[in-house]
């Protein structure tokens, strides 16, 4: 596992802006130590810094994998978060969306979100903006980019899309074989 590149670096900490903002920080230097993130073939993983030390002893064909996979670079260098990240973006969103009982299983089938099951969103949420998707019970379904600011929701007309679907728990049956190797 090595550090990731100043350039990589870049694009994973602008892309985890997108969704959690200056909360990164909170990611990083928590109560119970100081974690990092890892990558390895093209997936980042976060993980204590203990763990990763007690890891280099160990030689690649023995790990598996360090810590939780939050996510791939493609090969043209853009970067994706997983499901496996949704743990450690939903306590820190800076802007979330509340999804009706009745459209939420047609979020968890990977589809987008249409105003007419838009329960809530967050006040001043900006067009584009990484999204927490939410049940109605605070529960994180997902994530997701706001199609529309929070404004244009008000206004827009019940079946225009609010909310483009990015990732969603639904995803750990649907593309069980593929999500494993994806971590892997």
């Amino acid at each position: 596992m090595k550090r990731l590149s100043d350039e990589r670096a870049k694009i994973f900490f602008e892309k985890l802006a997108k969704y959690i903002g200056t909360n990164a920080k909170q990611l990083i230097d928590r109560p119970d130590g100081t974690y990092c993130f890892r990558e390895s073939n093209n997936k980042v993983y976060y993980a204590s810094e203990k763990i990763i030390k007690l890891a280099e002893n160990l030689t690649p064909k023995q790990l598996v994998c360090v810590g939780t996979c939050m996510g791939k670079f493609s090969k043209t260098d853009k970067f994706k978060f997983s499901i496996t990240a949704l743990n450690y973006l939903a306590p820190y969103a800076q802007y979330k969306i509340w999804v009706k009982s009745s459209c939420e299983q047609q979020f968890l089938y990977g589809n987008h979100i249409p105003k007419s099951g838009l329960g809530r969103i967050t006040e001043n949420t900006p067009k584009y903006q990484g999204v927490v998707v939410y049940s109605m019970n605070d529960l994180p379904l997902g994530f997701g980019v706001a199609a529309r600011s929070t404004a244009d929701c008000k206004m827009a007309d019940p079946l225009a899309t609010v909310c483009f679907h990015q990732s969603d728990i639904g995803e750990y049956i649907r593309s069980e074989d593929t999500l494993f190797s994806t971590i892997m």
